[in-house]
């Protein structure tokens, strides 16, 4: 199965689509993470706050997918500042691995970009038990002082993102500063229904959700679709066999350009 990915600056490649298991708990979480990683997902997210991670990482075990295929994401919930250290040794232990491939700050701290909780995090990178370290919902001023303060820049900002939120001004303020931008969502701002994404859908034979996340790898954007139903999960992957053309591209564009 092919699996596009995105370089990220601090080394190794981040699959450009990924599964999201946010409100996914107990054998919900545990199921759905089993058939996305049968249907070919090899990219999994969750955070402390989702309260899955054991689930997850018990889905992983039984799936006999060796974990180096397997690029793993969880986030420090704002709350855990100061305890960042235990919080992401509680989180390798209940995902059942000696580490995360990206671990990022769930949300600014207190407002702010919170440097103090980043130094941490680099600690943690440095002492590979994070590949990759990056922030969520933050952003492009509190990334920079994030990188003034430390000389290191956040690989991957995840931010809500879908074509009626896109905003060339963020994506390239991001994309120059070498940050991947990672969207999380991606249907919830969208309107399946609408004219444009119909019809190029229609032009493809395929679901205006999966147009959605072609647009996503045609960006270079990452896309972590959630669902706990088989066949969608499957239908949300199964992007991989069609291209969108740069003049559909750029249509999708100016559903939200601004």
């Amino acid at each position: 199965m092919t699996h596009a990915t995105v370089k990220l600056s601090s080394g190794g490649e981040m699959p450009l689509l990924g599964f999201g298991t946010w409100q996914l708990r107990g054998r919900k979480a545990y199921d759905s993470v089993r058939q996305a990683l049968h249907v070919g997902y090899r990219h999994i997210d969750t955070a402390t706050m989702y309260r899955n991670e054991a689930e997850i990482g018990r889905a992983l075990k039984d799936s006999g997918i060796p974990r180096s295929d397997v690029f793993l994401t969880t986030k420090l919930w704002p709350s855990d500042a100061g305890q960042e250290r235990p919080a992401i040794e509680a989180s390798l232990a209940a995902l059942g691995t000696d580490h995360v491939d990206l671990w990022l700050i769930h949300w600014p701290i207190r407002g702010g970009a919170g440097v103090p909780v980043w130094k941490q995090l680099v600690a943690v990178q440095e002492d590979r038990l994070a590949r990759a370290i990056g922030v969520s919902n933050f952003g492009t001023k509190q990334i920079d002082e994030l990188t003034d303060a430390t000389g290191v820049t956040p690989a991957v900002n995840q931010i809500e993102w879908s074509p009626r939120l896109y905003d060339t001004r963020r994506a390239d303020e991001l994309r120059s500063r070498g940050v991947v931008l990672e969207g999380y969502s991606p249907f919830k701002a969208s309107r399946l229904d609408d004219p444009v994404l119909v019809e190029i859908a229609r032009r493809h034979g395929v679901t205006t959700a999966q147009v959605i996340l072609r647009w996503h790898i045609e960006h270079q954007f990452v896309a972590i679709p959630r669902s706990s139903n088989p066949e969608r999960i499957a239908a949300n992957f199964d992007v991989f066999g069609f291209a969108l053309e740069p003049e559909e591209v750029a249509r999708i564009d100016e559903l939200g350009i601004r």
